[in-house]
């Protein structure tokens, strides 16, 4: 149940919730790419991946921060080139990266359609091509792509389509790998959150009130660490949703999430594209 010595790619890990899975990872002992595109400072936005190593190796682990466009074939594969020569392989495709306009069709220009659909469905695959060869080397290779479950239902395509085929992207992509790579051994799974997380993006679009009503990243980070440890033959193709995972492994309080201590969990903001017959948790 630790990832010591396990080697993470991870994309868009310079914030949020993909640096939470790297810090978690980290005090395991793990070795860490993050492939992100903030090499300075953003004016709204925090972190870069230099601050984003100091943070993982405090945490203790080791850390190779690349500037990386996942849109660039060239640049995915030279990052991936780049971990396999510090780290010696790749036991673990994280993708997190992904961009988000809630906008319906008219609002939503094709600049901002390929954006999301560049980095999203575009860049998972891209990501996922360019690990492969180092993942079947492994001896428990996962993929976890942070994208919803497959439920298709009008509501979650009506008020931002473009956003919604993005995600949607990315989540078949781990439907089709659960199914091309399980003869490789390798696990291809997703996970998504109850509830909004308290990050950078859910604050540009609800301000302060929404991170309130939110949980932690680390609600994320613990779920995919759990699922990051299951053996990759047994456990693949899943849809996930964090608490679910947690309860599964035995997490009955989740009140140490909440970004505002005291909230109750019927009091938190539920995130997008959760199914309706997500189990509720007693």
């Amino acid at each position: 149940m630790s990832l010591k010595g396990k080697t993470l790619f991870i994309t868009g890990g310079s914030r949020g919730i993909g640096l939470a899975i790297a810090v978690r990872a980290a005090r395991d002992g793990a070795n860490v790419t993050i492939a992100a595109k903030t090499a300075e400072p953003h004016p709204k936005l925090p972190g870069t991946i230099y601050t984003a190593a100091e943070e993982i190796e405090k945490a203790g682990g080791k850390c190779l921060p690349v500037l990386c466009d996942i849109r660039d074939e060239a640049q995915v594969m030279s990052a991936v080139n780049q971990t396999v020569e510090k780290f010696g392989g790749i036991d673990v495709l994280v993708n997190n990266a992904s961009a988000i306009s809630l906008t319906n069709t008219m609002a939503t220009d094709m600049k901002k359609y390929d954006l999301m659909n560049g980095i999203n469905a575009r860049g998972t695959y891209l990501s996922g091509r360019c690990c492969l060869p180092h993942l079947k080397k492994a001896k428990n290779p996962h993929i976890l792509t942070l994208s919803p479950p497959l439920d298709m239902k009008a509501k979650w395509f009506g008020p931002n389509v473009a956003y919604s085929i993005a995600k949607w992207g990315m989540s078949m992509c781990t439907l089709g790998w659960s199914e091309e790579f399980r003869k490789d051994g390798i696990a291809a799974n997703s996970l998504w959150p109850r509830t909004t997380i308290a990050t950078a993006a859910v604050k540009m679009i609800g301000g302060d009130p929404l991170i309130t009503k939110s949980r932690t990243p680390e609600i994320m980070a613990d779920a995919a660490h759990a699922i990051l440890t299951k053996p990759s033959r047994e456990f693949t193709g899943n849809f996930c949703i964090d608490d679910v995972v947690l309860w599964q492994n035995g997490v009955r309080d989740f009140s140490k999430y909440a970004v505002t201590p005291g909230t109750k969990d019927k009091d938190l903001q539920i995130d997008f594209f959760v199914p309706d017959d997500t189990p509720q948790l007693a």
